[in-house]
Parts: C-alpha cells; sequence; structure tokens
C-alpha cells in the first residue's frame, strides 16, 4: 500500500524546475540547446541564455519555422528543445510536429508553456486545453504532464536522455510539491497519491494536487478514494487503469484540458474495451469564457467539492 501523499509547504513553479535543470544538463551536454518563439521570458529561458548566449536560437514569433529548425537541430545531432506557450507550439505549428518531429522520428523535445487554462483572462485563443487530443494520437511521441516542481525537473532530465520525441506540459501556476515515500520518477507508470478501494480518482499536472484534497473531503464520509497520477499520459499506464477499474470499481478522471480526448478520452476508450465501470469525466467541454483560473476551475467541477461531487456518482452508478 502506498503512503498518502502530503503537501509540503509552500508553492513554486514548475517553469523554474525545468530552466535550472535545464542549464545544469546543457553545463555538461554540449549537444543540448533551446529554440524559442520570443518567448525567453515566459519560456524562464533568460539564465539559460546568459550561460550559454550560442546555444538559444529565438526564431522570433514564427512557431512553424520554430519547430522546424528543432528538427533540423536534431537532425546534426542537437538535442533540441523547443519552448514556447503550449496553445501555439501544438496548435499553430500542429503539422510540423506531426511531420517532422512524429513522423520523421526526431529527437526533439517539445516544451509547451503555460498549458491549460493558465492564461486565464486571455481567453479562448490562450487557453491550451486541446494538446492532449492533437498529440495523443501521435504515437511515438511520449507526452508527459508534472505534477509539481520535482516531477517536472525529473521528466527533465529523463527526457534529455531519451531518444525520441517528447512533449513535456508545463503551467505557470504556482503548486506545492507532493511528498511521496521514495518517489521514484517512471515514465509510462502512473504514480499512487493515495491508496483506496472505493472509487479511483485518476489526474495529472496541476489537478493531481486538487485530486488529492477531494479525497480528503470523501474520507471525511468514510469513502476510500484512489487517487492516481497519471503523470504520463501517452504512452498510458494501462495496467494502473485497469487495476483501478477492477478493485474500486468507478473511476473520475480529471484534468486541465478538454473532456475529449484526453486523459478522460484514453481511460473510458480502455475500460470500455476491457472493463467497463462507470467513469466520470472532468475538464473542459469546448471554448471557454475569459475568466481567471480559479473561476474557471469553480466553473467546470475542477475544484475538490467538484471532483468529490462526480466520485458520488460515478459510485452510484456502479452500484445499480
Amino acid at each position: 500500500m502506498a503512503a498518502p501523499a502530503v503537501k509540503t509547504e509552500g508553492l513554486r513553479d514548475c517553469r523554474d524546475a525545468w530552466s535550472l535543470t535545464l542549464c545544469d544538463l546543457a553545463a555538461n551536454d554540449p549537444r543540448i540547446v533551446a529554440v524559442v518563439n520570443d518567448s525567453i521570458g515566459s519560456s524562464k529561458l533568460g539564465g539559460f541564455q546568459k550561460q550559454f548566449p550560442d546555444r538559444l536560437v529565438n526564431v522570433g514569433i514564427a512557431e512553424q519555422c520554430m519547430v522546424g529548425v528543432g528538427a533540423g537541430l536534431a537532425n546534426g545531432g542537437k538535442v533540441p528543445f523547443v519552448s514556447a506557450a503550449s496553445c501555439f507550439l501544438t496548435g499553430r505549428a500542429l503539422e510540423q510536429v506531426k511531420a517532422d518531429i512524429a513522423y520523421a522520428g526526431f529527437n526533439v523535445k517539445l516544451v509547451g508553456q503555460s498549458s491549460g487554462v493558465a492564461y486565464g483572462e486571455l481567453g479562448a485563443t490562450h487557453h491550451s486545453i486541446e494538446d492532449f487530443a492533437w498529440l495523443r494520437p501521435l504515437t511515438n511521441i511520449t507526452v508527459i504532464v508534472p505534477a509539481d516542481a520535482w516531477e517536472t525537473a525529473e521528466a527533465v532530465k529523463w527526457a534529455a536522455d531519451h531518444e525520441g520525441p517528447v512533449y513535456l506540459r508545463l503551467s505557470r501556476m504556482p503548486v506545492p510539491d507532493l511528498a511521496v515515500e521514495n518517489r521514484v520518477f517512471r515514465p509510462g507508470k502512473a504514480e499512487i497519491l493515495r491508496a483506496g478501494g472505493d472509487v479511483t480518482l485518476i489526474a495529472n499536472g496541476t489537478i493531481a494536487h486538487i485530486a488529492l484534497a477531494a479525497a480528503d473531503l470523501l474520507a471525511a464520509e468514510g469513502i476510500n478514494a484512489r487517487v492516481l497520477n497519471m503523470a504520463t499520459l501517452n504512452p498510458l499506464d494501462e495496467a494502473a487503469v485497469l487495476a483501478a477499474a477492477e478493485e474500486t470499481g468507478a473511476i473520475v478522471t480529471a484534468e486541465e484540458a478538454s473532456v475529449r480526448g484526453g486523459l478522460g478520452g484514453a481511460v473510458a476508450e480502455l475500460t470500455s474495451a476491457h472493463r467497463p465501470v462507470p467513469v466520470e469525466r472532468i475538464g473542459f467541454p469546448g471554448f471557454l469564457p475569459t475568466g481567471s483560473v480559479e473561476w474557471l476551475f469553480r466553473e467546470y467541477g475542477l475544484s475538490a467539492e467538484g471532483i468529490a461531487e462526480r466520485a458520488r456518482a460515478a459510485m452510484t452508478r456502479a452500484s445499480k
């Protein structure tokens, strides 16, 4: 049984962990370069630029070219980390991501910054809630959604060593660290944040913390919820999902993304084919109104109360 995850004091920006880790890696590996779209500040790469001025390529606001440059650098033996706001990296340059990176199989690390609804009030053009659905079908891109600064740093290290395309989805919203006993980053494996046998909550990224808070609410009612941090969306940890379906009989997925085609879609596809159980999917239904991150989360059920409510609904469906 895994020890319950707990939140330590303080909040950290995962982008700080990403940039510091990249600088450390680059100091020991001259192949590592960064490519950006006039986003040095928002990508937190000012320190990298100062330390390695000849290893940062700023193509300007030209995301399609940016991805192409990354592919060319990989073809030349470099290990490029291509960093931009995820809404533009995956939306504007999707064809290049598909053809130049995934289909070609180039060793490019795509880093989607300020993902989900982190841009809040800037509205639907700057929300990145479709990226999971766009990238999941590109089967040779590993999609990782870190939940905290530690997991971000470990994911960057792994991506640098991994031979093949990777998409790291980072948020700009500060989050607490998760403290899990003997924590090890294992791509493609779900992390058990809390043991439980009544219902399973599956989340990733910023929402993993909210799922834990929902489990606390349910525990006060005598409901023991299992909480899984599904940091790797592609490939999905099918064994963990099917075990959750078999052992708890009901699942809730919660993600800072579209409810169609992402984590919830992947879990529903798998369980419907191999172990049908009630699956309640929490996410965003489509284009969103302008509003703060906090308001958007509450409005669309991405709160401890909202997740707990859907967990009760899933359990009720399972008992019928």
